[in-house]
């Protein structure tokens, strides 16, 4: 997969990510941008939140339990310098769940690729480089 930021304005980029798709990322209009999109940190969140409800949407359809209309709400905290301290995410699930399906799913939310990766249960590489001219 490739993502790859291009700037629009300033503090504002388009990513385009591989599969036809975008996003527009931007930092807050403080910063000096122009607000037209959501932090990277924020981001971040968002995917969090999205891969945790789409996993446990997908494990319950193997279960066959119907699980209504999931949201998952992920809070952000941050320090002065802008860095992610915490993350605390809340799956909500409009129908009754019995003690043993609730284990399970938490269990599965913490499963999620981007929980994982978060939580340094996978090993990420990072590698920088720069291509002039």
């Amino acid at each position: 997969m490739t993502a790859v930021a291009r700037r629009r304005d300033a503090y504002t980029h388009e990513v385009e990510i591989e599969g036809g798709h975008s996003i527009v990322i931007d930092e807050s209009r403080e910063s000096g941008s122009a607000g037209a999109g959501p932090s990277p940190t924020r981001t971040l969140a968002a995917a969090l939140a999205a891969c945790t409800a789409i996993t446990c949407e997908m494990y319950a359809a193997r279960k066959g339990w119907e699980l209504g209309e999931v949201s998952v709400e992920v809070e952000m905290t941050e320090d002065a310098k802008h860095s992610i301290t915490g993350l605390e995410v809340t799956l909500r699930v409009p129908v009754e769940l019995d003690d043993e399906q609730q284990r399970r799913l938490l269990v599965i939310a913490g499963k999620c690729p981007v929980h994982r990766a978060l939580a340094g249960e996978t090993a990420v590489t990072i590698s920088d480089r720069i291509e002039c001219g």
